[in-house]
């Protein structure tokens, strides 16, 4: 979805706590986006509203209307970027879902599972041709999931874009390779990155904004994480150091 109006925009990303109460989990994600500046690009962690509940997995998949209803609703003047698990032909599937202005502009499923943690076992894996840009207020934005973000080919079909989000529910014995991984993302594409993993004891509890020449910026205890966009340091830095990125 485009438009010719320029507008300020503020990247944030979010870190809290996933609970075994989805409908907890959904509120506070629903204030964070509320407390949020008007058009700011707000990214939340993956499965930031279930967790990877297995052992209640039709629960999971039956909330997904009603949290995606209620997200709509909240996403006017702003720009809501997570993954919801939902059920569809017969499958299940972690998807990214944009949001703007009540709609859900942009959707993919994850397409790189991560086997260590058995999410083949319960997901079915999405297409590496869905992965493209969105375009919100002339910005482009790139996903990726989590697992996704170690694998290079990937990092190619990002190319170009303005903003890269990464929700993640990434583990903390390897919470080292999610802050280089990250950096390593905004330099290499000389553009922002917007990473959010959750505040649950396994994970990381990292949320960051990097900017194209690869400053990064942490939440440390801080629910919500901002940063102003500026698309002149993207221009800047793809003419300072051209390596072809358009």
């Amino acid at each position: 979805m485009m438009t010719s109006k320029r507008v300020e925009h503020t990247l944030c990303s979010l870190s809290f706590e996933t609970t075994s109460d989805y409908n907890a989990n959904l509120q506070t994600l629903l204030t964070l986006i509320d407390n949020s500046q008007k058009n700011s690009i707000i990214v939340a962690p993956e499965v930031a509203l279930t967790g990877f509940d297995y052992e209640n997995f039709d629960a999971v998949t039956a909330f997904a209307s009603s949290a995606i209803k209620s997200i709509k609703k909240a996403s006017t003047n702003k720009t809501v970027i997570l993954t919801i698990i939902e059920k569809r032909d017969g499958g299940v599937y972690n998807f990214a879902k944009v949001f703007h202005n009540g709609a859900v502009i942009y959707e993919r499923a994850k397409a790189k599972l991560f086997k260590f943690g058995g999410e083949e076992k319960y997901f079915v894996e999405g297409n590496i041709d869905d992965i493209d840009f969105v375009v919100v207020d002339g910005i482009k934005i790139a996903i990726l999931i989590c697992f996704e973000l170690r694998f290079k080919e990937l990092w190619c079909k990002c190319e170009g874009a303005d903003i890269i989000a990464v929700p993640a529910w990434w583990g903390k014995i390897r919470a080292k390779h999610f802050e280089i991984l990250t950096q390593s993302l905004a330099l290499i594409n000389q553009c922002y990155v917007v990473a959010s993993d959750a505040k649950n004891e396994e994970c990381t509890r990292i949320s960051a904004i990097i900017s194209p020449q690869g400053e990064a910026f942490y939440n440390g205890n801080k629910p919500c994480l901002e940063v102003k966009y500026n698309k002149k340091d993207i221009s800047l830095m793809r003419r300072y150091m051209d390596v072809g990125i358009e």
